[in-house]
């Protein structure tokens, strides 16, 4: 990214530490604010008052900008501008171009500005998934069979609509009809639909649900159909990729984020320099514990070798560690001594930020693709939007 554009901030009020000094100690507060004025006395004078961000513009300059920056053969241009600056409003997030050509950037690439995109070979997706879940119950398939021919309450069988399914949406809401009106719908899912994400940005309906607050509009139904709509896609799709405050130096990093999960970039930088110091082969994943599990997976075993090293315990070190989906992880002792280890290892500092190492499935998914292929075309098509918005 250009140096001289704004940082790719999320949050308007949110302003990025000063770098930590090459000792890997940060500097003290009263040489941060001399740093500061120094770097603010050669561009116009150091005041009193920290530098603030460009006033928000009004509602309809932002949408008309929206409007130009979406490419000229998607319909209905000026509906997804109202319903892209609501979202942005509504979570009070920054409307700067960079942050707009981020989100029309993942739509473009998730759906082609689609609400409910089509996906190809939806409906033997489906019956997949329901012959999985029915082998690794032990229900037979004459079973599956007789249960997908009874009639749905919209007077089709099952086995009808399922032939017929071209979107997420509406398997969506086969499976809440099947789950709820049959007894084999029940014993196969639970009460859990498969359908985990949907919409423009293709969200997961799971952070849907876990960050509803707030959401400006009346609820049709529920925060899952929500997610299958443009205005609720767009605003959790929003929420998502840029709904957290990073330190990322481009852009690139928070697409990689927003395929692998928030701050998979970060901490995959950090497994990295981990590796480094240990010899250990990490997975570059992101994921610096075992999800629900008071085990320790490779990542933290390979921290605790360097204990000793690092002047912290097991438990100091787990307690670091569950910090790592939130920017504090940076501020922790153990980020800190990590990097400043590997960077005087390598005789240089390390990046914070690399692409993370995860190949993607999806029964959606038909070839090999992974999460720096998903970052990298995102980042392709920010860079044109970017170039339309004159900013190259």
């Amino acid at each position: 990214m250009n140096p001289s554009r704004p940082s790719f901030d999320a949050l308007s009020a949110y302003t990025p530490p000063i770098a930590a000094a090459s000792n890997g100690r940060r500097l003290s507060s009263t040489n941060r604010r001399h740093l500061v004025c120094l770097l603010a006395l050669a561009l116009a004078g150091c005041g009193t008052q920290r530098p603030q961000e460009p006033p928000e513009r009004a509602a309809e300059v932002v949408r008309a900008e929206i409007v130009r920056l979406i490419p000229a053969n998607v319909a209905d241009r000026n509906g997804w501008a109202a319903d892209i600056y609501t979202a942005f409003a509504a979570q009070a997030i920054s409307t700067s171009t960079e942050n707009l050509c981020a989100v029309l950037a993942v739509t473009e690439q998730e759906s082609t500005f689609q609400a409910d995109p089509p996906v190809a070979g939806l409906a033997k997706i489906a019956r997949t998934e329901i012959d999985r879940r029915a082998s690794s119950l032990h229900v037979p398939g004459f079973l599956v069979s007789a249960a997908l021919r009874i009639d749905s309450p919209n007077g089709k069988t099952y086995s009808q609509r399922l032939a017929a399914v071209r979107t997420e949406k509406e398997l969506s809401a086969i499976f809440d009809d099947f789950i709820s009106m049959v007894p084999m719908g029940r014993q196969l899912f639970g009460g859990l639909n498969p359908v985990h994400t949907g919409g423009p940005m293709q969200v997961s309906i799971d952070f849907a649900q876990a960050h509803a607050r707030g959401y400006p509009y009346a609820v049709d139904g529920s925060i899952r159909q929500e997610v299958f709509s443009r205005r609720g896609g767009m605003y959790f799709g929003t929420a998502h990729l840029l709904g957290y405050p990073v330190n990322y130096p481009q852009p690139l990093y928070r697409f990689a984020d927003f395929n692998a999960g928030w701050y998979a970039s970060r901490n995959a930088a950090f497994q990295s320099a981990v590796s480094r110091l240990t010899g250990s082969k990490l997975s570059l994943d992101g994921d610096l514990l075992l999800p629900n599990s008071p085990m320790a997976g490779q990542t933290e075993r390979a921290v605790r070798t360097l204990g000793k090293r690092l002047e912290m315990s097991d438990g100091d070190i787990r307690r670091a560690l569950n910090h790592g989906d939130s920017l504090d992880f940076e501020d922790t002792d153990l980020y800190q001594r990590v990097f400043a280890l590997a960077d005087a290892k390598v005789g240089k500092p390390l990046p914070r930020a690399v692409l993370p190492g995860i190949t993607l499935e999806s029964p959606k998914i038909t070839r090999t693709l992974t999460t720096a292929w998903f970052a990298q075309r995102v980042d392709e098509r920010w860079k044109r939007c970017m170039a339309r918005a004159g900013k190259n």
